[in-house]
């Protein structure tokens, strides 16, 4: 499955949430290493949703950038 991840730039490091799956979230210090935190997460979310006999949400989120003029 695939799922949509938010990646959030701060002033020192990078945070990752999975709107799908709630409470799924990660931090790096850099965007490559919080992508590679938040699909760890994602697995081990998932691994502990099946253990406790949960469903596992299907993806249903999407991103798009919008354009906006400013001026």
């Amino acid at each position: 499955m695939k799922y949509t991840v938010i990646l959030e730039e701060g002033d020192s490091s990078y945070g990752a949430y999975v709107p799908d799956l709630p409470g799924c979230v990660a931090a790096g210090e850099t965007r490559e290493e919080a992508l590679a935190l938040i699909r760890e997460a994602i697995e081990f979310h998932i691994e502990g949703l099946k253990q406790e006999g949960q469903p596992v949400p299907k993806p249903h989120s999407v991103s798009e950038l919008v354009d906006v003029d400013t001026a």
